[in-house]
């Protein structure tokens, strides 16, 4: 006797098709060669406007982009927007290094680092500080630290605002770029003693501050963080 024929099994067959086809649509496949999920920093920190090429100071994972400037067209047209008439020099003889060099992407770049460094300081996160900072500047920053738990003292520190940022110099040492940004802000920021009296500043009012930092990098380093070198306060 001969089996009949089922309709209902081509149907099912181009179902089952279709069921695939679109899991693979939606799931993708899986090469190897896909990028880890961000560390927690960074993914708090990936929902902002990505801001640079290779010379921004990075956040973990953060993937950064923007346009280098061009040595073909004139130095004002370069940098007045983003640095000081008296950086212009160095600004050139670094993009000149680094093709890649683009200054409004290392300026968002270092505001973050600014905010990152400011917070750390002031909380004696020292694991976030030795990322940014280079030697020198870390042990400096870790004394006062110290010395502030051993006296037990905290501080509290409210970033109210970064107002502006501007290159103020900048040049090329041997095979390290030094760029230097003066940093216009606005904080609270208090210091308590162990029984929580405030002994510097103020938990209350709002004051602006200057601050002037220099970022170095070895140009072409596949290293693409930049460290701070110096710090000064302008009054």
């Amino acid at each position: 006797m001969q089996d009949s024929f089922d309709p209902s099994i081509i149907i099912f067959a181009v179902l089952a098709l279709f069921v695939l086809y679109k899991l693979r649509s939606v799931l993708g496949t899986r090469t190897g060669s896909e990028r880890r999920p961000p560390e927690p920093v960074a993914r708090a920190r990936a929902t902002e406007p990505a801001s640079s090429a290779s010379n921004v100071i990075p956040l973990p994972g953060v993937a950064v982009s923007g346009p280098a400037a061009r040595l073909d067209i004139k130095p004002a047209d370069r940098w007045s927007t983003v640095a000081a008439e008296k950086a212009w020099p160095g600004l050139d003889a670094i993009l000149a290094a680094d093709p890649g060099f683009a200054a409004p992407a290392f300026l968002a770049g270092a505001g973050a680092a600014y905010e990152m460094i400011v917070a750390a300081f002031a909380s004696g996160d020292v694991a976030t500080l030795r990322r940014l900072l280079e030697n020198d500047v870390f042990e400096s920053f870790e004394g006062s630290i110290r010395a502030r738990e051993a006296a037990g003292q905290k501080v509290e520190t409210t970033f109210v605002s970064l107002d502006k940022t501007l290159i103020d110099d900048a040049r090329l040492t041997g095979a390290q770029a030094q760029v230097t940004v003066r940093f216009l802000s606005k904080m609270i920021t208090a210091t308590r003693d162990k029984a929580g009296e405030v002994v510097d500043g103020s938990p209350d009012r709002t004051v602006d501050l200057i601050d002037i930092w220099t970022f170095a990098r070895p140009v072409g380093s596949r290293d693409p963080n930049w460290k701070l070198i110096a710090t000064e306060s302008a009054h």
